[in-house]
């Protein structure tokens, strides 16, 4: 039997109260097809088959919904957004976030480019760049409420990227693997100085056995020094401990 991807999506997050439209089920589609199409010639994912991608890419970044009060968020940064997960799939279900993606690496973000505009997609922003040149920007330090990450770097590390974004009260959300534990006992000093974050680690498992997915939830309580971030390559050579 042939499942309908968008309907089989539509049908798992309604268990969270959200509501996927025909043309939010359309738009999927479409990121789907240019995501499979682009990776043809651009490394931007390991998975391609239909179901795995609506599993472990669309459903996997939507679970950040599941964690926060998402209507109550209106801004967010994805670093190192590679091909656009979280923030990508979180945009399409949450018209009203203004979002922006971030990534170093200038094909990614052309191809993101070429996405939002297929989609139709308004108040978001496809952006070239360091995180640790951004998040001192006027516009991005600390203006976000939520900030997310998957993927990218070791907490410690991606801590120092990502909380300079975030407004105190707001968010940080890292995607993790298995090590998570370890990772936090191993940031404590970080999320202390960077907004004295708290954290809470959500654990669930993907549909149909596709694996164990672990949510860094941390809420910003103090504003991060402005010696934060250190220039480009210096919190991955030296990482606060």
């Amino acid at each position: 039997m042939t499942v309908n991807q968008g309907e089989w999506l539509k049908q798992q997050v309604l268990r969270w109260g959200i509501k996927l439209t025909e043309k939010q089920l359309e738009q999927f589609g479409e990121y789907y097809r240019l995501l499979v199409e682009t990776n043809k010639v651009m490394n931007l994912t390991a998975i391609t088959e239909p179901h795995e991608v609506y599993v472990k890419h669309f459903f996997d970044s939507l679970t950040v919904a599941k964690i926060l009060p998402i209507k109550q968020i209106h801004s967010l940064i994805d670093v190192g957004t590679g091909a656009g997960f979280p923030g990508l799939p979180l945009k399409i279900a949450f018209p009203h976030l203004r979002v922006v993606l971030l990534d170093s690496l200038k094909k990614r973000i052309g191809f993101l480019e070429d996405v939002v505009s297929a989609l139709g997609l308004e108040k978001i922003e496809c952006v070239h760049g360091r995180a640790e040149e951004f998040a001192r920007q006027t516009g991005y330090r600390q203006s976000f409420d939520l900030a997310t990450a998957r993927a990218v770097a070791k907490l410690n590390v991606l801590a120092e990227y990502c909380l300079p974004f975030v407004r105190v009260g707001g968010f940080f959300v890292a995607m993790k693997g298995p090590s998570v534990a370890e990772e936090v006992r191993e940031s404590r000093q970080a999320l202390h100085i960077l907004g004295k974050a708290s954290h809470e680690i959500i654990s669930f498992e993907l549909p149909e056995e596709m694996g164990t997915r672990h949510l860094l939830l941390m809420k910003k309580r103090d504003h991060s020094p402005k010696a934060y971030p250190r220039r480009s390559g210096i919190p991955a050579k030296q990482p606060i401990v």
